[in-house]
C-alpha cells in the first residue's frame, strides 16, 4: 500500500531473534514468542509471534469493523468507531485482545475521543476468512514506536509516575510508551503457509 516506506529508508536491525529491546504492547505481554532469524525488522519496531497460555499458535479471528473497499484483506474501522480484534484460541476458546482503536495507539490516547457508545457498542462478532477461505491461523504482531515520548511528554508525567490521556484518565507513563506506538501491522499465516496481512494501521 505504500505507507510504510518511512520505515524502508531505515536501515535494518536483523538479529537472530527479533530481541532489539524494543518493549511491546502490555496487553501482549504474556501471550507471545520470538521469531527466529525475523526479516528487515526495523530498530524501532516490536515484532512477535502470538501464542496461547497452553503453547498453540493457530487462532480464529473474530472483529468488529469492516474489510477496507479496496485491500480486501485489510480489517479497518466503520463510520461509528475504530476496529476492535480479538484472537481465539482454537482449543479452548480463551481469546487475546489483538487491537483496540478506541484505546490502543498515540491517537487514541492523545489525540481523539470517543463516546461511550463508540466504545462500548462495539460487538466483534464476524469471522475473518482469508481469501482462500482458511479461517485458522498464526498470526505476527508489529508496533512502530516512533514517538519520543521522553522528551515530547516527560514534563507532563505527575509525581505517580502517570499521565493524563485524552479522555482524563491516569495511566502509568511507561505503560503509555509501550501501548501508545504509532503504527501496527498484523499478518496471518495460514495452515499451507500462505502469509496474508489483515491490519496496517498508522496511528498517529
Amino acid at each position: 500500500m505504500g505507507i510504510f516506506d518511512i520505515f524502508k529508508k531505515e536501515k535494518s536491525n536483523s538479529t537472530s531473534t527479533t530481541e532489539n529491546g524494543i518493549l511491546g504492547p502490555t496487553f501482549l505481554e504474556e501471550s507471545v514468542e520470538h521469531i527466529s532469524n525475523p526479516k528487515e525488522l526495523h530498530s524501532h519496531e516490536w515484532r512477535r509471534k502470538l501464542k496461547s497460555k497452553n503453547g498453540e499458535t493457530f487462532f480464529e479471528i473474530k472483529y468488529y469493523g469492516q474489510l477496507h473497499s479496496d485491500y480486501k484483506n485489510l480489517i479497518v474501522g466503520t463510520d461509528f468507531a475504530p476496529s476492535k480484534i480479538i484472537a481465539v484460541n482454537i482449543s479452548d476458546k480463551s481469546e487475546y485482545l489483538l487491537f483496540d482503536g478506541c484505546k490502543h495507539g498515540y491517537n487514541a490516547m492523545f489525540c481523539d475521543k470517543y463516546s461511550d457508545e463508540q466504545i462500548n457498542n462495539r460487538i466483534p462478532d464476524k469471522i475473518y476468512h482469508d481469501e482462500k477461505g482458511n479461517s485458522k491461523f498464526e498470526l505476527i504482531i508489529s508496533t512502530y514506536n516512533g514517538i519520543d515520548y521522553e522528551d515530547d511528554y516527560r514534563d507532563e508525567v505527575d509525581s505517580n509516575g502517570e499521565i493524563e490521556l485524552i479522555n482524563g484518565q491516569k495511566v502509568d507513563f511507561e505503560k503509555v510508551k509501550r501501548n501508545g506506538f504509532n503504527t501496527l501491522q498484523i499478518w496471518t499465516i495460514n495452515e499451507n503457509g500462505n502469509k496474508t496481512e489483515i491490519v496496517s494501521e498508522e496511528l498517529a
